[in-house]
């Protein structure tokens, strides 16, 4: 791979083996001259590849009319000195005007093509993103706010820090710790432009204005390296992926020394009692239909690992169990009938299941709120809570 990096917030790099080339960072020549290096790069990029060369904009930050003109002609002469030539320029909608600026190539030449990589984010993303799962995400973090408040001291959490809060939501973990904890600054960012609006609103409503609530993709964050003290990302690694590209931009933007935690869940072992056999064969089933979808809800207990594996040392792992009997049991109940809704009545339909499946499936969610609201019923959701060093 062959980069270049410039004084200026700026790279360029030319992946052979991919057919890639990357720009990234803040690309604001006044004349085309100060480019000349990575203008170059593009060509000879051009003249080793064949078939299909990307042009891969995810990381770009801005881009002045000087570099997208002088970029565009490269690119357009290319296409006409060599027909057997595509060019797929690849953007993301947290820079939507890389695709604005981009689509006017393909109206002149229809061999250059955009794709927004991140329209379809990940499998998953319209489950997890539907606005009215929003009330059931606020009483979700409820109940586990109650047993992470103790745990998050030791995970690195204390006043005056700066932390990031990535894959925010709708933001009500931000809140709550900038209440209980007080850090000196919180960025938190999230890809789901509904729940920034909502955690937005929501900070208003309690009086919080210095969270910084950002637009952002989490695999390709435009945040700088080695800025924060400690990055939070909860139940987020198991619904997304590629769990290792988001742990790598933890890692990267986590000061040394600093701490990365992470919280997920083992669904199979969501528990209930009485009618214990029928909640244990639903949530078997809950694991069998993520994984479907490309999400592992087994991801708790595989925490270590992949923080091992992301090049964290330090690693603390403990677990806790949400139960019906942390506050009002009509809480529990409520996210217990929401997962029905999503898991039964939109995933497993999806998935293309038999109308008898999704009624066994939905009557092991019943029980789990029968043992719920029993009087003397025990129901429980555990929760892995994990986080490491990045070393100095």
């Amino acid at each position: 791979m062959n980069a270049i990096v410039f004084s200026a917030p700026f790279t360029a790099e030319f992946d052979a083996n991919n057919q890639e080339f990357s720009l990234a960072g803040v690309i604001r020549p006044h004349s085309v001259d100060e480019i000349a290096a990575s203008i170059s790069m593009l060509k000879s990029a051009i003249a080793d590849v064949r078939g299909v060369l990307h042009i891969n904009l995810r990381r770009l930050v801005q881009m002045n009319n000087t570099a997208f003109q002088a970029i565009s002609r490269v690119v357009l002469d290319a296409c006409r000195a060599r027909p057997d030539l595509r060019f797929v320029v690849v953007t993301s909608s947290v820079v939507g005007w890389t695709e604005r600026m981009f689509t006017h190539l393909n109206r002149i030449e229809p061999r250059v093509t955009v794709e927004v990589y991140d329209s379809k984010f990940y499998p998953g993303q319209s489950f997890v993103e539907d606005t009215s799962f929003i009330p059931i995400l606020r009483t979700q973090t409820k109940m586990t706010w109650r047993h992470e408040r103790t745990i998050l001291p030791r995970h690195g959490m204390r006043p005056g820090i700066v932390m990031a809060d990535i894959c925010c939501g709708i933001g009500d973990f931000a809140i709550l710790v900038k209440k209980e904890f007080q850090p000196t600054r919180i960025v938190a960012l999230d890809h789901s432009k509904a729940s920034l609006d909502y955690a937005r609103d929501m900070a208003a409503r309690f009086g919080i204005a210095d969270v910084e609530y950002t637009y952002g993709d989490a695999s390709e964050m435009l945040l700088e390296d080695n800025q924060f003290d400690l990055v939070t990302c909860r139940h987020s690694l198991q619904i997304f992926n590629r769990p290792t590209a988001l742990l790598k931009e933890l890692y990267r933007i986590c000061k040394p020394g600093g701490r990365v935690y992470i919280t997920n869940e083992k669904n199979s072992h969501c528990l209930g009692e009485p009618r214990s056999q029928s909640i244990q064969w639903t949530y078997d089933e809950v694991a069998k239909l993520f994984s479907h979808f490309e999400m592992d809800v087994e991801f708790g207990p595989k925490s270590r690992r992949h923080l091992v594996d992301a090049g964290f040392d330090d690693i603390l792992v403990e677990s806790f169990m949400v139960t019906n009997l942390d506050g009002d049991p009509q809480d529990f109940a409520d996210v217990i009938a929401a997962w029905e809704q999503v898991y039964a009545g939109e995933m497993a339909v999806k998935r293309g299941d038999p109308p008898e499946f999704i009624e066994r499936f939905r009557q092991g969610f019943r029980d789990h709120i029968f043992a719920a609201l029993h009087p003397k019923g025990y129901a429980g959701w555990p929760i892995w809570a994990a986080s490491g060093r990045k070393p100095l």
